[in-house]
């Protein structure tokens, strides 16, 4: 099963580059070129520059970046193999909450194996960026983001205990999110860590491209003849599937450009397959769905603008398994399998690859994002989503199958910059 190891993290020397506040920074792909510049305005050093390089040149621009901070002393090797416990502290809906786990070298192994468990699609275009930046840089900037089984969460207790002192990097990021770092060197409680995960797989919750990439470099290695141990191993934060501080927050659907669009028609259309219900104020629309949600009931809420809205309840799922009869039941229950396949594509007539390229779809984590896209004429109409369930990720992955895109938002990402690997 899996196997993970500790290892010497490269990481800021905050006497030379600066507040560590000042040096990290959201994951690459959430981040506009605006915000880019703000990062490096109010510092060079930050991990941006590595993580999302820009001009001519990047990838090799990036690794020259590398180079200048190790030498200059504003990067620092650890002295010791480390098992590094990272927590995320934030507020939703006023509610707090936190979780912890713990970022280690994770050995890579092909998705066939079932030891390793992806749940979404890639896309090629972000494949091939990281691994250019990987050939250039020989590093991870930022750590794969997975789910482990652990039903007597052994190894959370251990994290906690482990961690019940001063944290080595503390910070607030501009979220209101707090990230907290710990370097355990123990070398018992190192190895003690390292036989829990013996028997465990591992779920991807964010981060395919990023494993795909790092399989694509070590294979690349082997071929060039610089294959070392650490080439066959990638950064990952590890996390207890069941840790009650773990959030999904659903990604809504907007439709738009789509010819003829006849809000009555659809509708009709999808009265075969659903109970539809009229309401007056969008504004109630998250409350209603998560009343269906507790009750285990597969629904969406359908806006065309005007303040009203329409709750859609699926009034049979054994539509679906005769639909998709080769999928797994896991997969066939989804709520995106059955907005994508009964209503995207049977009623709206957007088929899989316009889905894949949004030619006529896009994708919004925010409930105010999409209704304002509707009112402002920018989409013709959204469906408001509930959130996938972590044990459906994990039996949608056990089934060997992988999730439409966009179907999961873990919430909030992993900060890039507190811990990276170099090979």
């Amino acid at each position: 099963m899996a196997e993970i190891r500790p290892f010497k993290a490269l990481r800021f020397n905050t006497e030379k580059a600066g507040e560590i506040s000042e040096l990290v920074c959201p994951p690459y792909d959430i981040i506009s070129d605006e915000q880019r510049k703000q990062y490096i305005q109010k510092n060079p050093h930050n991990i941006i520059r590595l993580e999302l390089p820009k001009g001519d040149d990047p990838y090799n621009q990036a690794g020259s970046v590398l180079d200048n901070w190790l030498n200059s002393g504003i990067l620092k090797q650890d002295d010791k193999d480390s098992i590094y416990i990272y927590e995320e502290e934030f507020t939703v809906n006023n509610i707090t909450r936190k979780f912890k786990g713990c970022i280690v070298r994770v050995k890579l192994e092909e998705f066939s194996k079932g030891i390793v468990l992806p749940h979404e699609e890639t896309l090629s275009k972000a494949k091939e960026d990281r691994f250019n930046l990987m050939k250039a840089t020989n590093c991870n900037f930022s750590q794969i983001y997975s789910l482990y089984m652990d039903p007597q969460h052994i190894i959370t207790s251990k994290l906690d205990k482990l961690s019940d002192s001063a944290p080595e990097n503390e910070l607030t990021d501009s979220d209101n999110v707090t990230h907290r770092l710990w370097a355990v060197t123990d070398e018992n409680e190192i190895k003690t860590i390292c036989n829990e995960f013996k028997d465990k797989k591992l779920y991807i919750a964010d981060g395919h491209h990023r494993y795909e990439t790092a399989l694509n470099y070590r294979n690349y290695c082997r071929e060039n003849g610089t294959a070392g141990a650490s080439s066959d191993y990638v950064m990952m934060m590890l996390v207890d599937m069941e840790h009650p501080g773990l959030l999904v927050l659903p990604t809504h659907r907007l439709v738009r450009d789509l010819p003829s669009f006849d809000k009555e028609r659809l509708l009709e259309g999808c009265g075969e397959y659903f109970d539809i219900t009229e309401k007056a104020d969008i504004s109630t629309a998250e409350v209603e769905l998560k009343k269906l949600y507790d009750e285990g009931k597969k629904a969406f809420a359908f806006y065309c603008g005007d303040g009203g809205y329409s709750i859609m309840v699926l009034k049979d799922l054994k539509v679906i398994s005769k639909l998709l009869p080769e999928k797994s039941k896991a997969l066939q229950e989804l709520d995106v399998t059955v907005l994508h396949t009964l209503v995207l594509e049977k009623v709206f007539g957007i088929d899989a690859e316009n889905m894949a390229k949004q030619i006529n779809l896009t994708y919004v984590k925010q409930f105010d994002d999409a209704i304002s896209a509707v009112d402002s004429g920018k989409a013709q109409c959204a469906f408001i989503l509930n959130p996938t369930r972590v044990t459906e990720i994990r039996d949608v992955a056990a089934a060997g199958e992988k999730m439409p895109q966009k179907s999961t938002y873990f919430y909030p990402k992993l900060i890039t910059g507190l811990v990276m690997n170099r090979f």
